[in-house]
């Protein structure tokens, strides 16, 4: 008897179908959201492992007995190359000298980092016992979006510390002012998402380390890259004052989606990390992160390809990445009207408009950005921001560049240029000009805009409609083909009001139809 309502091939066709429709994740011509290592026999080892453990939950690692050996790799391996095998002390009020560094297995970054704020958050409670102040949670504004959710969800204030438009580091002076008893935890990119700057670890963990604050490094993106780079200063458990550390593996990993690890210095304060419960008449329930059944799958495939690579393969695949950033870099300084923000630790880099031309020579990245991506290039738009001291912080394009870069950077060298050709002499979008066009299309004009920080849905797919950003046919035709529009949306309307709008956008692109 066949059951099925569909012929499995068919429905696989279609599968295939709609992927045609996303941007490639191989080859190289995305430079964001994913991490090529260039080896096909990766991928397939990761597809096979994955396929092993596919009907595992990973909920209960004494059933699951793989489980645990598998995470127990994983962190291991983590653990060594990030130095926390012979991590010290952490200064007054941190795990005491020798403090084991353990850790658990996450499903990405933003878990890794959501339960280091809620590890901070619920040490500094035990520590403060009977303080009814909101703790703190102090961060440059380059901070990953991610502690931003869990400042959020925990109930911490979120105080970024400005950071140089230059470099895109924050002063160590600035965030030293800012520590006192109601600061939980102080976070440390290693590098920063949007400029690739290597905060200022060291120095900040002296301070944090003397008054017994928390100071989590968040190496997510290029942790496993860095890890196997000379000749930065030390950012990892080396530092004396780190108190955790998180670094995803479906980045330079390069293991499917997702899996990250966040490490902690002491077993105690990563026991505070664990929710258990026994008050109810089920099973009892020990998680050490916060989904309860969970795919053994990506744990597998992590697994499996540092098993394979080991210290050797991970640092050659950061060689072959080091190497197209180099030359990216390179190329990129010869743009006229361009620039690289900073001093990039890599393997990624930003790169704005270069204001000591004259504006004629100069290009827009957000009009260059679009213009690669009719070339069939995918980069990342960035906007611009204000920040609380009343710098601005330029909009820019981001590159994240992977080991397979470096087989299509004869290719992309020249396309960048011929896109930064195309534009140069384009002034940016003027956002606010462009919102001032748009009032008088939008249901009752300036007042709603002023009022639309919080609309129903149906009022916001109205604004999004008068924007040009809702109404296409499929996922895909409800976007734009140009993105430096919309980045400019994002920079002129108020924050409150363009996060409601996204909210609604990405809503309505997964409703049923």
């Amino acid at each position: 008897m066949n059951a099925f309502e569909r012929e499995p091939d068919e429905v696989l066709a279609e599968l295939a179908a709609l992927r045609e429709a996303d941007a490639p994740t191989h080859g190289g011509r995305v430079l964001s959201y994913v991490y090529d290592s260039g080896l096909a026999e990766l991928d397939e080892l990761a597809a096979r492992a994955a396929r092993l453990v596919q009907p595992v939950n990973g909920l209960d690692p004494t059933t699951f007995t793989s489980v645990a050996a598998m995470e127990a790799g994983v962190v291991g391996f983590a653990r060594r190359v990030f130095h926390g095998e012979a991590a010290g002390e952490a200064g007054p009020g941190a795990p005491a000298p020798g403090a084991e560094v353990v850790g658990s297995v996450t499903s990405g970054g933003t878990e890794s980092c959501l339960l280091a704020v809620k590890t901070a958050r619920d040490v500094w409670r035990e520590a403060n016992h009977g303080d009814e102040r909101m703790p703190r949670l102090v961060a440059p504004t380059t901070v990953h979006a991610a502690f931003h959710k869990a400042a959020h969800y925990f109930g911490l204030e979120l105080e970024l510390v400005p950071v140089s438009a230059d470099t895109g580091a924050p002063d160590v002076a600035d965030v030293v002012a800012r520590l006192d008893d109601d600061v939980a935890l102080v976070v440390m990119s290693a590098p920063s998402y949007p400029f690739a700057t290597l905060d200022p670890i060291g120095e900040v963990a002296s301070a944090t380390a003397e008054r017994g604050i928390a100071l989590h490094v968040d190496a997510c993106i290029g942790g496993f890259a860095l890890a196997f780079r000379d000749g930065l200063p030390d950012w990892d458990f080396r530092v004396p004052g780190v108190t955790s550390l998180s670094a995803d593996l479906h980045k330079y990993g390069y293991a499917p989606k997702g899996v990250s690890v966040l490490l902690q210095r002491g077993r105690d304060r990563q026991r505070r990390q664990y929710f258990a419960t026994t008050a109810w008449p089920g099973y009892p329930v020990v998680n050490p992160t916060m989904a309860g059944s969970k795919p053994a799958g990506p744990l597998a495939a992590a697994w499996a390809i540092v098993q394979v690579l080991g210290e050797p393969g991970f640092a050659e695949l950061t060689a072959r990445a080091t190497t197209a950033t180099a030359t990216l870099r390179e190329a990129i300084d010869g743009i006229e009207g361009l620039e690289v923000v900073g001093d990039p630790v890599g393997p990624l880099l930003a790169v704005r408009s270069d204001a000591s031309v004259p504006s004629e020579r100069r290009v827009d990245p957000h009009h260059w950005a679009d213009a690669a991506r009719g070339a069939g290039w995918h980069l990342q738009l960035q906007p611009g921001m204000f920040q609380s001291d009343g710098t601005v912080l330029p909009h820019t394009t981001h590159l994240t560049v992977t080991p397979v870069t470096d087989h299509v950077v004869g290719e992309l060298v020249p396309a960048l240029a011929a896109a930064a050709d195309a534009v140069r002499g384009v002034p940016a979008i003027d956002g606010g000009a462009l919102v001032g066009g748009l009032i008088d299309r939008l249901p009752g004009g300036a007042t709603a805009l002023a009022a639309s920080s919080g609309p129903d849905s149906d009022t916001a797919a109205a604004l999004l409609s008068a924007f040009g950003l809702l109404g296409g046919k499929g996922a895909g035709g409800a976007l734009p083909e140009r993105m430096a529009p919309v980045l400019a949306l994002v920079e002129a309307l108020p924050g409150p009001l363009t996060e409601r709008l996204l909210v609604e956008l990405l809503a309505r692109v997964v409703e049923p139809r």
